[in-house]
C-alpha cells in the first residue's frame, strides 16, 4: 500500500478497461459509469468541436487504477448549470483569458453524485490530493485559467475543503427524498389541503387525455422508441433555443450500451410515443433528464416528469429523485430545496481574490433561499415546522 500514486491524463475512456473503471463508481450514479461517459465520447456528443474535450485525470498504484476524476477542457460555460458567466465577464474586464478551463462534471448533466472516483479498499484522501495535484499540473502545463469541480456530493466537498487548495461554492436544486412512504397517496397525504387538491387535479387532467401512460425500462425500449425520443429531445431544444449536445448517434447507440439504467415515462397514442421524460436510475437514486412532446398537453409534463417518477421511486424503494436544474415550480410538487456543492481554483490572483470574497456572501444568500423556500413547500406544518424532513441533503 506504500507504493506511490501515479497520475495519468486520458483523452478518451477507450484506453481504460470498462470493468476496471466501474469498480470505482459506486452503487448509485449511472452517469460516471464507463458506458455512459464512453457513449458521450463515441457518439461525438463530447469531443472535438463540442467545447467539451475529455482530459480525465486518473490515479494508479502500479498497474492498478485506484482513482479517477472525469474532467473536461471547456472552451465555453454552456451546459454547466453552476454558472460562472459573471466570473468570465470579470476576467474580460481584467484583460485575462478565461477559456480554456477545466470542468469536472458529467457533461450537460446537472446531477449530484460521485465526481472523485476511488477504489473502495483505498483511503480516499491520498487519492483526492493526487487527483487535485493532477488537475493543477494540467492547468499549469496547458495554461488554463481555472478548475471547477461541479456537483460534488457532501463527502467529496469535505475532502476538497480539507485539501484546502480549492474554494467552496454553494448553490441549490429541488430534490425529492423518500420518507419511508408506502405509496404515492401517503406522500400526497402530507400536503396541505389546497396543494393536495391542485396536485390531484393536475393528475386527473393528465389522465383524461387519450394517451396511455407507461413507465418503460431500458430493455422495454425499441430502436424506434429511441429514434422517437431523439426527435422529442431535439424538438425541446429547438423550442428553448438551446444547443442539442446529444447527437443522433447517442440515441442510436444507447440501446446496446446503456442497459437497464434508462427509464422513460411515456405517453402513447396508437402505440407511438407522443410525449416522454427520459430518466436514469441506479441503486437508490432516480434522475430526471430530458422532456419532449409532439404537441402541448395540459399537465402531461408534470405527470411524466414528476408524479409518475415519484410513484416509481416509492414502489421500488428508491431514496432520492433529482429532477434537474432550476425550477421553483418543483417545490409545490414535493421536491424540496437542497444544497449543491462545488469547488473552484482560479489562476489569476486578482480574480481569485474577488471570487474568494464573493463566495461566502453568495453562500449566505443561498442558505437564506433554501430556508425561505423550505418554509413555503406544500407540506403541512406542525409547531411551525414542515412535517417532512426534506430540506437539507448531503
Amino acid at each position: 500500500m506504500g507504493e506511490l500514486i501515479d497520475i495519468r491524463v486520458l483523452s478518451s475512456l477507450a484506453s481504460v478497461d470498462a470493468a476496471e473503471w466501474d469498480t470505482l463508481t459506486g452503487d448509485d450514479d449511472p452517469f460516471v459509469e464507463h458506458a455512459f461517459l464512453s457513449l458521450l465520447e463515441q457518439s461525438g456528443s463530447v469531443g472535438r468541436g463540442s467545447g467539451w474535450e475529455p482530459t480525465h485525470i486518473t490515479a494508479w498504484r502500479g498497474k492498478r487504477l485506484i482513482g479517477a476524476l472525469p474532467i473536461y477542457l471547456k472552451t465555453h460555460s454552456y451546459g454547466e448549470y453552476i454558472f460562472d458567466w459573471g466570473w468570465a465577464d470579470a476576467a474580460a474586464r481584467l484583460g485575462v483569458r478565461y477559456y480554456p478551463k477545466l470542468v469536472s462534471m458529467v457533461p450537460v448533466t446537472p446531477v449530484t453524485g460521485r465526481r472523485i472516483l476511488y477504489a473502495p479498499d483505498e483511503d480516499p484522501m491520498p487519492i483526492v490530493r493526487r487527483l487535485i495535484d493532477g488537475c493543477l499540473d494540467l492547468a499549469d502545463s496547458a495554461g488554463m485559467s481555472s478548475i471547477h469541480l461541479l456537483f460534488l456530493n457532501c463527502e467529496e466537498q469535505g475532502w476538497v475543503a480539507r485539501d484546502g487548495r480549492l474554494v467552496s461554492r454553494l448553490s441549490f436544486q429541488f430534490h425529492w427524498r423518500n420518507e419511508s412512504y408506502e405509496s404515492f397517496d401517503e406522500f400526497v397525504d402530507g400536503f396541505r389541503s389546497s396543494m393536495r387538491k391542485k396536485l390531484k387535479k393536475e393528475r386527473r387532467i393528465a389522465a383524461e387525455g387519450d394517451a396511455k401512460i407507461e413507465v418503460l425500462k431500458g430493455a422495454d425500449l425499441s430502436n424506434d422508441d429511441w429514434r422517437t425520443l431523439e426527435r422529442l429531445y431535439r424538438g425541446t431544444c429547438g423550442r428553448k433555443g438551446s444547443h442539442p449536445y446529444l447527437t443522433p448517434e447517442f440515441f442510436e447507440m444507447a440501446p446496446s450500451v446503456l442497459g437497464e439504467s434508462p427509464l422513460v415515462a411515456a405517453a402513447k397514442r396508437e402505440g407511438q410515443i407522443v410525449a416522454a421524460s427520459i430518466n436514469f436510475e441506479k441503486g437508490a437514486n432516480l434522475y430526471g433528464r430530458y422532456w419532449g412532446a409532439v404537441r402541448r398537453h395540459d399537465m402531461l409534463h408534470f405527470e411524466l416528469c414528476y408524479y409518475r417518477l415519484i410513484d416509481h421511486a416509492i414502489r421500488h424503494g428508491m431514496q432520492r429523485f433529482e429532477a434537474g436544474a432550476q425550477g421553483t415550480h418543483k417545490l409545490r410538487r414535493g421536491l424540496m430545496p437542497v444544497p449543491i456543492y462545488s469547488a473552484h481554483w482560479i489562476r489569476h490572483p486578482v480574480l481569485a481574490q474577488a471570487v474568494a470574497d464573493f463566495l461566502p456572501r453568495e453562500a449566505a444568500s443561498v442558505r437564506e433561499q433554501i430556508e425561505h423556500l423550505g418554509r413555503h413547500g406544500p407540506f403541512r406544518r406542525h409547531d411551525g415546522r414542515d412535517t417532512v424532513h426534506q430540506r437539507a441533503s448531503g
